[in-house]
């Protein structure tokens, strides 16, 4: 059996939780059988049983109509280049709707069954029209279209898989829930330091992590609020760039600035790390805060569990299935709106929330050293991407 991934991400081109899965999972599938990847990029790699080719944008097709619709039908346009080289596989699986529409198109062309793995859902992202403008209307049928005809959804959480079922018209027995995973081996704890020196962060003291791109997804913004209130003797490093849209940006740096002004030890780092210097990074954290608005898994989490720290995140989607509050770590309830998780009801009050679950760890050493020896127990145990790799052929079998 040859499985087709299509995506817009690997490396070295990986922003977000997709390119990770991708990556691992495309390399541990590949154990199992003949896997191809097509990616957009300029990759071309080939090992025994895995081949990655990358597909770059093409242009300048669209250049003359609006910035926020180009990146759109950019994206189609790349999902017809990618299709431009025979398809031999048995099954094509898509991630995110950046490859959606290749997958519709290899679907109807080749005859062969569609595994669509939904890492995030454009519905319950409406601020993404900031970024696309009337594209995420395109987005958002793009990627209706593919979950609805696709022969197998994969739903990265219980709760992602209760959003499908809700949101589109497909029927619970073809949403399997398969988790997204963690590779021990390489996110595991290091002592050394160089990477923390240079950009200013001292290991002796206590250490406040955020891992993430700035967009209204990651509610970064919030834990920015909370800073104020966190214990000032703490340092606070935000690994965070590739903001969404400039207004974003802006808006981020505005704050952070106004914040740096106010209490000492606040780091923000806004070039995306390699895996080693995050790995570092994860090591010597003492808390890592997560307070995402939307999250369908929240592959941060089990990194930073992975590498003994413990987490404090907010309480949405499937980041309750991967920390276990008062066990591997504290969740903060959000009180989002119910339809369109877009603000928590109370911005404020979830910020001194969030400030307060990272003080209780602060402050108690032992209650912090045991929620990160759990976390990496749970993550070694629950989340090995073997495991997820036979779950995934066996969904391919079925089909």
């Amino acid at each position: 059996m040859k499985a087709l991934f299509l995506t817009r991400e690997y490396p070295p081109y990986v922003y977000g939780g997709a390119g990770v899965h991708v990556e691992y999972l495309s390399e541990e599938l590949a154990r199992l059988m003949e896997v191809e990847v097509r990616s957009f990029g300029d990759q071309d790699v080939a090992h025994d049983h895995l081949k990655i080719k990358g597909y770059p944008f093409v242009g300048p097709a669209f250049e003359r109509i609006d910035k926020r619709l180009k990146g759109a039908l950019d994206t189609l346009e790349t999902n017809l280049v990618t299709l431009t080289d025979p398809v031999d596989a048995d099954v094509v699986h898509c991630h995110t709707w950046y490859s959606h529409f290749a997958g519709i198109l290899t679907k109807l062309s080749y005859g062969i069954p569609l595994v669509v793995t939904t890492h995030s859902l454009e519905p319950l992202r409406p601020w993404k029209r900031e970024q696309l403008g009337r594209g995420y209307d395109l987005s958002s049928w793009v990627e209706k279209t593919a979950i609805e005809m696709a022969d197998a959804v994969i739903a990265v959480s219980r709760e992602t898989k209760a959003d499908i079922v809700r949101l589109f018209d497909v029927t619970p027995d073809k949403v399997k829930v398969i988790y997204n995973g963690i590779r021990i081996e390489q996110y595991k704890p290091t002592r050394e330091t160089d990477v923390l020196r240079k950009y200013g962060v001292d290991p002796d003291r206590p250490i406040v992590l955020f891992v993430g791109r700035i967009t209204r997804q990651k509610g970064i913004i919030h834990l920015v609020n909370a800073i104020p209130h966190i214990d000032r003797e703490a340092q606070v490093v935000l690994l965070a760039g590739a903001p969404d849209t400039p207004e974003i940006g802006q808006e981020m740096t505005a704050r952070v600035r106004e914040i740096q002004q106010q209490r000492p030890h606040v780091i923000w780092v806004q070039e995306m790390l390699d895996k080693p210097a995050v790995i570092q990074m994860y090591s010597h954290a003492d808390v890592f805060c997560c307070p995402s608005i939307y999250e369908p898994f929240g592959i941060i989490n089990l990194e930073a569990m992975a590498c003994g720290t413990a987490v404090v995140a907010s309480a949405v989607g499937g980041i309750k299935e991967v920390v276990v509050d008062g066990q591997t770590g504290l969740l903060v309830p959000l009180q989002q709106q119910s339809e369109a998780p877009y603000e928590p009801v109370d911005p404020a009050g979830f910020a001194r929330d969030l400030a307060a679950a990272v003080n209780r760890l602060l402050a108690d050493d032992n209650l912090r050293l045991a929620m990160a020896e759990q976390g990496q127990i749970r993550a070694r145990e629950v989340f090995s991407w073997s495991s997820i790799a036979q779950q995934t052929k066996a969904l391919y079998e079925s089909l």
